[in-house]
């Protein structure tokens, strides 16, 4: 059983402007003029945000003529809700466990 969370994953996003990124990308793929629109981030902060989550595994780029569509990957996020399923278990089996004090 794991009860560790990937704290690199929950760096990246811990900033509000990525799981706003990553909340609309699991509603549908989005170009960087979507998520501007939809954000309302000017396109410098946009496109480093978009470059951590790439860096990350969270998102993956698709080509699309002269535009770049963004998509989540699930198995990311899914894998990070797992950590937080074994955490949570983890923590109701250990409800009685009380260390002494010294």
């Amino acid at each position: 059983m794991m009860t560790s969370v990937d704290t690199d994953l929950m760096r990246v996003l811990a900033d509000p402007l990525r799981l706003q990124i990553v909340t609309l990308l699991a509603q549908e793929t989005l170009c960087s003029t979507h998520l501007i629109e939809e954000t309302g981030a000017r396109q410098t902060n946009l496109s480093n945000h978009l470059r951590v989550l790439r860096e990350a595994g969270v998102v993956e780029t698709e080509p699309c003529g002269r535009y770049m569509y963004y998509k989540l990957r699930p198995d990311v996020i899914a894998q990070l809700a797992g950590q937080f399923a074994d955490l949570a278990e983890s923590a109701r089996d250990a409800v009685d466990n009380k260390r002494a004090c010294p």
